[in-house]
Protein backbone atom coordinates (compact mmCIF):
# COMPACT_ATOMS: atom_id res chain seq x y z
CA UNK A 1 0.00 0.00 0.00
CA UNK A 2 1.03 3.39 -0.66
CA UNK A 3 2.27 5.11 2.48
CA UNK A 4 1.94 8.72 3.66
CA UNK A 5 2.90 10.95 6.31
CA UNK A 6 0.77 13.76 7.53
CA UNK A 7 2.93 16.62 8.83
CA UNK A 8 0.78 18.87 10.42
CA UNK A 9 -1.97 17.87 11.87
CA UNK A 10 -3.84 18.76 14.77
CA UNK A 11 -5.59 15.33 16.12
CA UNK A 12 -5.76 17.00 19.49
CA UNK A 13 -8.23 19.17 18.66
CA UNK A 14 -11.79 19.33 20.17
CA UNK A 15 -13.36 18.75 16.67
CA UNK A 16 -11.86 15.02 16.73
CA UNK A 17 -13.30 14.28 20.22
CA UNK A 18 -16.12 12.51 19.29
CA UNK A 19 -15.39 10.42 16.82
CA UNK A 20 -10.87 10.14 16.92
CA UNK A 21 -10.63 6.26 16.61
CA UNK A 22 -13.03 6.22 13.59
CA UNK A 23 -10.33 9.02 11.97
CA UNK A 24 -7.44 7.02 12.97
CA UNK A 25 -8.97 3.94 11.45
CA UNK A 26 -10.01 6.03 7.98
CA UNK A 27 -6.37 7.66 8.23
CA UNK A 28 -4.58 4.27 8.52
CA UNK A 29 -6.91 2.74 5.53
CA UNK A 30 -5.72 5.72 3.04
CA UNK A 31 -2.29 4.96 3.64
CA UNK A 32 -1.65 7.79 6.53
CA UNK A 33 0.63 5.70 8.71
CA UNK A 34 2.56 8.62 10.59
CA UNK A 35 1.37 12.40 11.82
CA UNK A 36 3.10 15.26 13.30
CA UNK A 37 0.80 16.76 16.02
CA UNK A 38 2.21 20.63 16.09
CA UNK A 39 2.06 22.45 19.22
CA UNK A 40 -0.28 25.64 19.96
CA UNK A 41 -0.04 26.93 23.32
CA UNK A 42 -0.01 25.64 27.07
CA UNK A 43 -4.13 25.26 26.65
CA UNK A 44 -3.83 22.09 24.47
CA UNK A 45 0.21 20.95 25.40
CA UNK A 46 -0.62 18.54 27.92
CA UNK A 47 -3.50 17.12 25.66
CA UNK A 48 -1.33 16.85 22.69
CA UNK A 49 1.05 15.12 24.25
CA UNK A 50 -1.30 12.76 26.13
CA UNK A 51 -2.73 11.56 22.81
CA UNK A 52 0.96 11.53 21.27
CA UNK A 53 1.74 8.90 23.95
CA UNK A 54 -1.65 6.83 23.46
CA UNK A 55 -0.57 6.44 19.60
CA UNK A 56 2.93 5.52 19.63
CA UNK A 57 4.60 5.17 16.29
CA UNK A 58 1.83 7.29 14.72
CA UNK A 59 1.31 10.36 16.22
CA UNK A 60 4.54 12.74 17.04
CA UNK A 61 4.27 15.51 19.31
CA UNK A 62 6.07 19.04 18.85
CA UNK A 63 6.10 21.81 20.88
CA UNK A 64 6.29 25.46 20.67
CA UNK A 65 3.84 28.96 20.83
CA UNK A 66 1.68 29.64 17.62
CA UNK A 67 2.33 33.41 17.03
CA UNK A 68 -1.68 33.48 17.76
CA UNK A 69 -1.46 32.84 21.09
CA UNK A 70 1.51 35.21 21.40
CA UNK A 71 -0.27 37.97 23.99
CA UNK A 72 -0.02 39.38 27.11
CA UNK A 73 1.30 36.29 28.94
CA UNK A 74 3.93 35.66 25.92
CA UNK A 75 6.90 35.20 28.96
CA UNK A 76 5.18 32.51 30.79
CA UNK A 77 4.26 30.71 27.43
CA UNK A 78 8.19 30.66 26.53
CA UNK A 79 9.02 29.66 29.99
CA UNK A 80 7.05 26.69 29.85
CA UNK A 81 8.26 25.61 26.21
CA UNK A 82 12.27 25.46 28.07
CA UNK A 83 10.79 23.65 30.52
CA UNK A 84 8.50 21.27 28.61
CA UNK A 85 11.12 20.56 26.04
CA UNK A 86 13.22 18.66 28.75
CA UNK A 87 10.28 16.76 29.75
CA UNK A 88 9.49 14.76 26.63
CA UNK A 89 10.66 13.50 23.48
CA UNK A 90 9.33 16.14 20.61
CA UNK A 91 10.05 16.07 16.77
CA UNK A 92 9.58 19.56 15.91
CA UNK A 93 9.35 23.06 17.23
CA UNK A 94 6.74 24.53 16.00
CA UNK A 95 4.00 25.54 15.11
CA UNK A 96 6.04 28.76 15.26
CA UNK A 97 6.50 31.83 13.04
CA UNK A 98 4.18 35.09 12.92
CA UNK A 99 0.46 36.14 11.99
CA UNK A 100 -0.27 39.48 11.08
CA UNK A 101 -3.91 38.93 9.75
CA UNK A 102 -6.35 38.56 13.28
CA UNK A 103 -3.72 41.09 15.28
CA UNK A 104 -1.18 43.09 14.59
CA UNK A 105 -0.85 44.02 18.43
CA UNK A 106 1.68 41.72 19.39
CA UNK A 107 3.95 41.68 16.23
CA UNK A 108 7.00 42.92 17.94
CA UNK A 109 6.28 39.93 20.63
CA UNK A 110 5.92 38.14 18.07
CA UNK A 111 8.95 38.67 16.39
CA UNK A 112 11.22 38.00 19.45
CA UNK A 113 9.52 34.58 20.59
CA UNK A 114 10.14 33.52 16.86
CA UNK A 115 13.44 33.92 16.91
CA UNK A 116 13.76 32.53 20.55
CA UNK A 117 12.47 29.82 19.20
CA UNK A 118 14.19 29.49 16.09
CA UNK A 119 17.59 29.52 18.83
CA UNK A 120 15.96 27.06 20.90
CA UNK A 121 15.58 24.48 17.95
CA UNK A 122 18.98 24.62 16.98
CA UNK A 123 20.44 24.69 20.05
CA UNK A 124 18.34 20.88 19.93
CA UNK A 125 18.59 19.68 17.22
CA UNK A 126 15.34 20.01 16.33
CA UNK A 127 13.64 21.42 12.31
CA UNK A 128 11.01 24.01 13.48
CA UNK A 129 7.68 24.42 11.82
CA UNK A 130 6.99 28.16 10.50
CA UNK A 131 3.04 29.51 10.13
CA UNK A 132 3.05 32.58 7.75
CA UNK A 133 0.04 34.84 7.23
CA UNK A 134 0.13 38.03 6.32
CA UNK A 135 3.71 38.69 7.83
CA UNK A 136 6.01 37.59 5.03
CA UNK A 137 8.12 40.34 5.46
CA UNK A 138 8.58 40.10 9.27
CA UNK A 139 9.63 36.34 8.96
CA UNK A 140 12.03 37.21 6.16
CA UNK A 141 13.41 39.72 8.89
CA UNK A 142 13.60 37.17 11.62
CA UNK A 143 15.06 34.27 9.42
CA UNK A 144 17.58 37.09 7.59
CA UNK A 145 18.77 37.51 11.55
CA UNK A 146 18.89 33.93 12.11
CA UNK A 147 20.53 32.61 8.98
CA UNK A 148 23.70 31.75 10.41
CA UNK A 149 22.75 29.04 12.53
CA UNK A 150 21.89 26.55 10.13
CA UNK A 151 17.77 26.73 11.00
CA UNK A 152 16.11 24.18 9.17
CA UNK A 153 12.44 23.04 8.98
CA UNK A 154 9.13 23.02 6.79
CA UNK A 155 6.93 26.31 5.67
CA UNK A 156 3.71 24.58 6.89
CA UNK A 157 0.54 25.72 4.67
CA UNK A 158 2.97 27.31 1.60
CA UNK A 159 0.70 28.81 -0.68
CA UNK A 160 3.18 31.63 -1.94
CA UNK A 161 4.60 32.40 -5.48
CA UNK A 162 7.35 30.87 -6.76
CA UNK A 163 9.54 33.78 -6.37
CA UNK A 164 8.76 33.16 -2.60
CA UNK A 165 9.43 29.75 -2.62
CA UNK A 166 12.93 30.54 -4.03
CA UNK A 167 13.45 33.59 -1.19
CA UNK A 168 12.48 30.93 1.68
CA UNK A 169 15.02 28.76 0.46
CA UNK A 170 18.15 30.53 0.47
CA UNK A 171 17.48 31.27 3.89
CA UNK A 172 18.04 27.87 5.51
CA UNK A 173 16.67 24.06 4.98
CA UNK A 174 13.64 23.96 4.36
CA UNK A 175 10.53 22.00 2.70
CA UNK A 176 7.42 23.40 1.96
CA UNK A 177 4.20 22.04 3.50
CA UNK A 178 1.61 21.68 0.62
CA UNK A 179 -1.89 20.74 1.76
CA UNK A 180 -5.92 20.69 0.65
CA UNK A 181 -5.46 24.82 -1.11
CA UNK A 182 -3.55 22.97 -3.87
CA UNK A 183 -6.87 21.66 -4.49
CA UNK A 184 -9.28 24.78 -4.84
CA UNK A 185 -10.77 26.12 -7.55
CA UNK A 186 -8.78 29.19 -9.31
CA UNK A 187 -5.67 28.57 -6.58
CA UNK A 188 -2.27 29.41 -7.60
CA UNK A 189 -0.39 27.21 -5.60
CA UNK A 190 -1.07 23.66 -8.29
CA UNK A 191 1.21 25.91 -10.69
CA UNK A 192 3.73 26.86 -8.18
CA UNK A 193 3.99 23.20 -6.96
CA UNK A 194 4.60 22.30 -10.48
CA UNK A 195 8.01 23.87 -10.75
CA UNK A 196 9.01 23.34 -6.94
CA UNK A 197 11.54 20.61 -6.70
CA UNK A 198 9.43 17.45 -5.30
CA UNK A 199 12.32 16.45 -2.65
CA UNK A 200 11.02 20.68 -0.93
CA UNK A 201 8.27 19.45 -0.11
CA UNK A 202 6.25 17.33 2.74
CA UNK A 203 2.25 16.87 2.60
CA UNK A 204 0.08 17.97 5.20
CA UNK A 205 -3.79 18.64 6.01
CA UNK A 206 -3.76 21.02 8.96
CA UNK A 207 -7.16 19.45 9.70
CA UNK A 208 -9.55 19.99 11.14
CA UNK A 209 -8.96 23.28 8.79
CA UNK A 210 -8.08 23.69 5.08
CA UNK A 211 -10.08 20.58 3.96
CA UNK A 212 -9.30 19.64 0.48
CA UNK A 213 -12.09 19.37 -2.60
CA UNK A 214 -14.39 18.26 -2.81
CA UNK A 215 -14.86 17.85 1.06
CA UNK A 216 -14.25 21.54 1.71
CA UNK A 217 -16.06 23.15 4.74
CA UNK A 218 -16.29 20.33 6.25
CA UNK A 219 -14.03 19.36 8.92
CA UNK A 220 -10.66 18.26 7.28
CA UNK A 221 -8.63 14.72 8.59
CA UNK A 222 -5.84 12.74 7.83
CA UNK A 223 -7.27 10.46 4.98
CA UNK A 224 -7.56 13.28 2.87
CA UNK A 225 -3.58 13.34 2.02
CA UNK A 226 -4.82 11.15 -0.63
CA UNK A 227 -6.70 13.70 -2.06
CA UNK A 228 -3.96 15.90 -1.89
CA UNK A 229 -1.84 13.92 -3.58
CA UNK A 230 -3.84 13.10 -5.86
CA UNK A 231 -3.79 16.75 -6.93
CA UNK A 232 -0.32 17.07 -6.79
CA UNK A 233 0.47 14.27 -8.89
CA UNK A 234 -1.97 15.94 -11.79
CA UNK A 235 -0.04 18.71 -11.54
CA UNK A 236 3.22 17.38 -11.76
CA UNK A 237 2.37 15.04 -14.25
CA UNK A 238 3.49 11.98 -12.54
CA UNK A 239 2.28 9.04 -10.51
CA UNK A 240 0.77 9.03 -6.82
CA UNK A 241 3.45 6.46 -5.64
CA UNK A 242 5.72 8.65 -6.44
CA UNK A 243 4.56 11.51 -5.05
CA UNK A 244 3.92 9.29 -1.99
CA UNK A 245 7.17 8.09 -2.25
CA UNK A 246 9.43 11.02 -2.01
CA UNK A 247 7.44 13.29 0.02
CA UNK A 248 7.37 10.45 2.61
CA UNK A 249 10.87 10.42 2.47
CA UNK A 250 11.27 13.92 3.01
CA UNK A 251 8.96 13.60 6.39
CA UNK A 252 11.07 10.57 7.69
CA UNK A 253 14.36 12.73 7.45
CA UNK A 254 13.39 16.31 8.48
CA UNK A 255 11.45 15.02 11.40
CA UNK A 256 13.90 11.85 12.64
CA UNK A 257 11.12 9.85 12.59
Amino acid sequence: MTQFIDSHIHLYDTEYDSDLDDVISRAKAAGVDRCILPAIDSDTHDKMVNLAKLLPGFAFPCVGLHPTSVNDGWEKELSNIHENITRNVFYAVGEIGMDGYWSKEFMKEQSFVFEKQIELAVHKGLPVIIHSRDATDEIFKVLERTAHLGVKGVFHAFSGSYETYLRIKEMGSFKFGIGGVITFKNASLAKVAAKMDLQDIILETDGPWLTPAPFRGKRNEPSYISLIAEKLAETRGCSVEEIAAVTTKNAETLFNI
